[in-house]
Order: C-alpha cells, then sequence, then structure tokens
C-alpha cells in the first residue's frame, strides 16, 4: 500500500527576533536565518551564536526547526574561521541544517562533525536533473531550485530526484532579474558581491538607452524604464498543485528583510493553501492574507508554461509596501489621505527607497480610512505628489503572540562554546605544467577568420550550431557548456555532450560542477574536464572537493580581489586558469526584456553603459568596458597560473565605451 505523500514544510524567513518570533506564531514548519558572518543577506540584522542558540531552543520546544545560511562563496583566508563557526555551531545551537552554495563547505561540514541537514542554496545553481545525483553523492540533503523554472520542469526536477535527496523551491518573495550565482552585475561595478550578500541591486535602477554615433557622439534615444528591476513571486493558489511532486518537500518564503507582519501574513497563507487547497473560503482569505503582506506587486513569472511572463515592469518603481496614498504639501506641512486605515505603530515610508528625500515614520494614532491627516516628517517636506508605502504593521493580535512569545524567550538560557583552536588543514598546491590557452569564440560557428595559433587552443562554445564542425576538428576543440542548463533542455545537452565524447572528443569546460554528471562516472586518462569560470571557484577546499569528481583543471572566478588570486595556486590541488581577456556578462537572466531591445546599448543614471544578447532562452547582459588582465599575465604566471582564457564577443558597432579599467575587483577588494 503506497503511503500518503508528507506535507511540504512552511520554511520562514527570520533577519530578527521578531520575525522569527512572527514565524512561530503563525505556525511555520522550519525558519531559516542568517549570521553576522557568510550570510547571502549581509543587509538584514542577523544573529549571533548566543542569540541563535537560545532561538533554537524555543523553536525546538514548539516543534519548529531551523536552518542556519552560510550560502557565501568563500575566500582561502576564510575557509578556517568557517571551519571554526560550524564547529561552534554543531556544538552551541543544535541547528537543523545548513544552506550552502560553496563547494568547500562540504569539507569543511564533515570535517567539523556536523551533524544537521546540508541544503544547497539557490546560488549554487543546480537547475538541471544530473546535478541532483551529484548534490546527493556529496552528501547533500536538499537542493534549492531555481526561481525561474516551470511547474513541469519542477515536476522533472522531482521525477528525476534520488531517493536520499529532498527539493525545496521558493513560493514567495522578491526575485532578482538575474539567475542565482549567475550575476556580477553589483561586484563588477565595486565590489559589493552577490555571491557574499553583498549585492546593491543595480538591478533595480532606472536605465536609459544611448548609443554612438558614426560621427563619434552619444545620442540619448527615448526609451528609459527600470528594465530589470522584477516584481514579487506569488504562487498563491497555484501553489497546491505542487503538493503532488515527488521530493518537493519544502515551500520556501523569501524575506529575511522583511518584517514580523509579512513573515506571519505570508506562512498563514500558505499553511492555509497547503492544509486546504480545495476549500474557497481558506483560499480566499489566504490571497487577502498576501494582499497585505506589504511586498512589491506580485507575479507568477514563469511557473505557468502556457503563460510564461516577463516579470518586470519598466515604467514602475523599486520600492516594497502597500501604497497608502500621496503627499499634499501646504503652508501648514504635508497631509496624506489614506486610501486604507492605519493604526498606531504603523512604518511608513513616503518615497521610493532609490530617491534621496525619502522618509520614514511611525504612525503615532489611528488615521481613518478617507480623512486627511498631517503627518509630522520633523524635516524637509517631500515633494507634492511623493507616494507613501506601509511598509510594517504591528496588529494588535500579532502583537499579543509576539508578547507571548518574547516571554517565553526570556526564560531560555543561552549556551556558550569555547573558541575552537584547531586548525583545518588546506590542500597543498602541486607545480602545474604550463597548458595550452583557451580562445573561447562567441556562440557561433566557428569561421575562417576564428582560428586558433599554435600556442592556443580553439574553444567553442557547445551548441547545435557549434556542432556541425568535422570531426578531426572537433576533436582538437575545448567545448564549453553553457554557465546554466535548464531542465527543458537538459536532455538536448546531454545528447550533444554524448555524441561529441563517442566522437573522440576529450576537452570540456564545465561552467557548473552539476554538469559533471554529463559524463561516465569513470573517466579515461585522456579525459581533460576543466571547472570553468562561472562555477565561482574562490578557496582550495572547493577545488579539492572537483579533484575528487575527476576534474583535470579549474579556472579561478575573477571576481576575487588580486590577494586572493595570487594566493590560490600555493594550495590549489588542480592546475589552474584564469579569463585574460574579453566580455564578462555582469548577469545572466532567463525572464527575457520589456522595453528594451537587445544589441541596443544602455546607460545607469552613473553614465556606466552596457549592452544585452539573448542567446537561447537565456539574455545575457555585458558592460561596455571589457575585461583585460593582459598587463597582468606575467604576475598571474609568476604566482602559478597555468592557462588562460580570452572571450571572443563583438559587441554592438552603436556601443558607447566607457573608461574603465577591465580589472573586476583585481585592484580592489571584495566585500
Amino acid at each position: 500500500m503506497e503511503q500518503p505523500r508528507r506535507k511540504p514544510e512552511i520554511l520562514a524567513p527570520a533577519g530578527e527576533t521578531t520575525a522569527f518570533l512572527a514565524a512561530l506564531a503563525a505556525k511555520a514548519d522550519a525558519i531559516y536565518i542568517g549570521l553576522k558572518n557568510f550570510s547571502a543577506r549581509m543587509e538584514a540584522q542577523n544573529f549571533n551564536l548566543l542569540e541563535v542558540s537560545r532561538l533554537c531552543d524555543l523553536a525546538h520546544a514548539e516543534g519548529v526547526r531551523v536552518y542556519i545560511a552560510l550560502n557565501t562563496m568563500l575566500k582561502t583566508q576564510e575557509t578556517q574561521q568557517a571551519y571554526r563557526l560550524v564547529t561552534r555551531l554543531e556544538k552551541q545551537t543544535h541547528c537543523d541544517g545548513l544552506i550552502i552554495q560553496d563547494l568547500g563547505l562540504i569539507d569543511i561540514i564533515h570535517a567539523a562533525g556536523f551533524t544537521g541537514t546540508i541544503a544547497l542554496s539557490t546560488l549554487a545553481n543546480v537547475s538541471q536533473p544530473e546535478g541532483l545525483q551529484l548534490a546527493a553523492r556529496l552528501g547533500c540533503t536538499r537542493v534549492i531550485l531555481p526561481r525561474e523554472l516551470s511547474i513541469d520542469e519542477i515536476k522533472i526536477m522531482g521525477q528525476n530526484c534520488p531517493e536520499q535527496l529532498e527539493l525545496e523551491l521558493f513560493v514567495h518573495g522578491a526575485l532578482c532579474y538575474c539567475v542565482s550565482g549567475r550575476c556580477y552585475w553589483s561586484s563588477y561595478l565595486g565590489g559589493k558581491s552577490g555571491l557574499r550578500g553583498r549585492c546593491v541591486q543595480p538591478c533595480r535602477r532606472l536605465y536609459h538607452t544611448e548609443i554612438v554615433t558614426p560621427q563619434g557622439k552619444i545620442r540619448k534615444l527615448n526609451q528609459q524604464g527600470r528594465f530589470f528591476s522584477c516584481q514579487d513571486l506569488s504562487l498563491d493558489v497555484l501553489a497546491k498543485t505542487l503538493l503532488d511532486v515527488p521530493h518537493l518537500n519544502c515551500w520556501k518564503i523569501e524575506g529575511r528583510k522583511k518584517g514580523a507582519h509579512y513573515v506571519y501574513h505570508t506562512v498563514l497563507a500558505y499553511r492555509y493553501l497547503r492544509d486546504a487547497p480545495q476549500d474557497p473560503d481558506y483560499k480566499r482569505e489566504a490571497q487577502t492574507l498576501l494582499d497585505m503582506a506589504l511586498g512589491r506587486p506580485m507575479t507568477h513569472a514563469r511557473f505557468l508554461p502556457q503563460k510564461a511572463r516577463v516579470p518586470t515592469d519598466p515604467t514602475g518603481t523599486t520600492s516594497s509596501g502597500l501604497v497608502v496614498g500621496k503627499i499634499t504639501t501646504n503652508a501648514h506641512g504635508c497631509l496624506l489621505l489614506p486610501k486604507i486605515k492605519l493604526q498606531p505603530n504603523d512604518y511608513l515610508r513616503i518615497g521610493s527607497e532609490e530617491d534621496a528625500w525619502h522618509k520614514t515614520l511611525r504612525v503615532t494614532k489611528l488615521y481613518p480610512k478617507g480623512k486627511a491627516q498631517q503627518l509630522n516628517v520633523h524635516m524637509k517636506l517631500p515633494p507634492q505628489g511623493a507616494v507613501v508605502y506601509l511598509l510594517d504593521r504591528r496588529d494588535p493580535e500579532l502583537v499579543q503572540l509576539l508578547r507571548g512569545f518574547q516571554a517565553k524567550l526570556k526564560q531560555i538560557p543561552g549556551r556558550t562554546t569555547e573558541a575552537v583552536t584547531t586548525e583545518l588543514p588546506l590542500p597543498k598546491g602541486k607545480k602545474a605544467k604550463r597548458r595550452q590557452d583557451m580562445k573561447i569564440l562567441a556562440k557561433m560557428p566557428m569561421g575562417k577568420d576564428n582560428r586558433a595559433s599554435a600556442q592556443q587552443m580553439l574553444s567553442l562554445w557547445l551548441s547545435p550550431k557549434t556542432l556541425g564542425i568535422s570531426r578531426p576538428v572537433a576533436r582538437r576543440v575545448a567545448w564549453w557548456l553553457a554557465p546554466v542548463t535548464w531542465p527543458d533542455e537538459a536532455s538536448k545537452l546531454a545528447q550533444m555532450v554524448t555524441d561529441l565524447w563517442q566522437d573522440g572528443c576529450r576537452h570540456f569546460v564545465l561552467n557548473s560542477p552539476w554538469q559533471r554528471n554529463l559524463f561516465p562516472e569513470e573517466l579515461p586518462n585522456s579525459a581533460d574536464l576543466v571547472a570553468g569560470p562561472f562555477c565561482n571557484l574562490a578557496n582550495p577546499l572547493a577545488l579539492q572537493v572537483l579533484q575528487r569528481l575527476g576534474f583535470t583543471a579549474a579556472f579561478v572566478s575573477p571576481e576575487l580581489p588580486q590577494a586572493e588570486i595570487l594566493k590560490l595556486p600555493k594550495y590549489s590541488p588542480l592546475p589552474l586558469g584564469f579569463v585574460l581577456s574579453g566580455y564578462w556578462p555582469v548577469g545572466i537572466s532567463r525572464f527575457g526584456l520589456l522595453g528594451l531591445k537587445t544589441n541596443i546599448p544602455f546607460a545607469s543614471p552613473k553614465g556606466e553603459t552596457f549592452w544585452s544578447r539573448q542567446y537561447g532562452q537565456n539574455v545575457w547582459i555585458y558592460p561596455a568596458w571589457p575585461l583585460d588582465f593582459t598587463a597582468k599575465q606575467e604576475e598571474l604566471l609568476n604566482a602559478g597560473y597555468v592557462f588562460f582564457a580570452r572571450f571572443i564577443e563583438t559587441p554592438p558597432a552603436t556601443l558607447p565605451q566607457t573608461a574603465r579599467p577591465g580589472l573586476f575587483n583585481y585592484l580592489g577588494q571584495l566585500l
């Protein structure tokens, strides 16, 4: 007799204590939080270990699990700190699991004796079915799926999931325009990396199109908008279609920077939608709760394949929160005519977050709906017509519930642990022979002018078009696999790889570690599987994992600063390469474009120029200034790098050049 399927857990976000308690009040099954270090939401308040120990004890007393996000890319110098932290987490907090993106943390977790679950973050970009088998092989117990998948693709992932692995899916919350783990926009502009939780959200900015004329002058076009600013994801009543997906055991709510009101409302709504999916009264109540959750306008994005839409609104604002009215200024200050009743302790923001003059304030008394109220802003008056948003609310019943949990929390003593004095041994670097450099052509068939020199290995992005070259040439090519593969195209990629392998091709550059499972488990000595630069490799422990998987060499992430780049060869168990020159994408997106055409240059408010190009299902966004480490090649060789790549990509003829060095973060820092 078939066992009834387990209900998916409702996983709530918490960036501070009141949000955590709100998740308990709404009866979430689990809560995920971040620490002061290694969290991909570093702008959230986050927690220290003493706080986490008390919160875990309170949650466990309520039958709720706690997961901790250590989901940033690690530098070499941070691996020891991460080891000490995980060791103390196990002893001090008794948390139920960790969420990670960096492969180096797998060895750290095992060495520290951590006994909880290991979940791979969306930043790890397990986007194709073959990756699930490899994730389980590495000892992971859960994979968090990308937010760009349709229900059909989610089912494909579920059907191909190994028995020992669970799947987790975001059902509600903010969307990034670029694919998680494939966005370098914030880092490329100034070292604040999304892979390290420091993103400044350049995708939310206002951009305008501009071109350079044949006379060399820059001319602005009439297109302007927030072309990449996404609405919030909300699967709402569609979430019931997930109940039958095999291995999908967790519905996740995004929002570690949100307040208690948001957490309480969204958790309660998805509990109703999970527990009574066919009850119309519960569905209406859930929708009402989500409407009052104070996020951005909602979208289903690509969830319904027949109704897939671009989840951006170029004419909208970046602001979250419920619009409650607009400001009218007069001789006495500013007035607000609220569209809804405002309660004492409601938290308002006047203007959008990107407005230099925006203000936040607390409501101190009851504001009836439709009755003009004087606002005391204590500062320079906002402009006429400024929009007012409700950001957070303290409903009396929620306040009462929170007080109860706060009283319980006060009774729980925190645990401390002694400092960890042991260190985790790092691999020792091996002297590697010089390899051929790679000349990576754009995603197009090889042309007569695209021949490699004797010192270069011709490289091609693998696609149906590039497969048309002759077999003798194909065997001498390094085949580059795309940085992201979607479930609906995974079988085609697998067949292309199989065909090349059977034809004797052995040189491949994998731009996702999970593409390793496209190749035989036992590799011949002739196999040359190189981990590509989009694998985001930044520390020797991650390289050590890839070595065990049969990789023969690896590219280091070009977003690292100089000291980290020059240090890695000393500890690397694999020969290392580096992207020396060419256009590096600041982001890759599956969502498409609204209000903007590919190959049309566009500029930020600060004058930074970009352009986009469509390759397959994805939009690649490029900066106007390419990478150029040519002057650093000798320094890199002396540090131990033994091969390089040069990207060949032809920009639009109308692209204005931006006078900036193409050194990424080499001379700066990576926050």
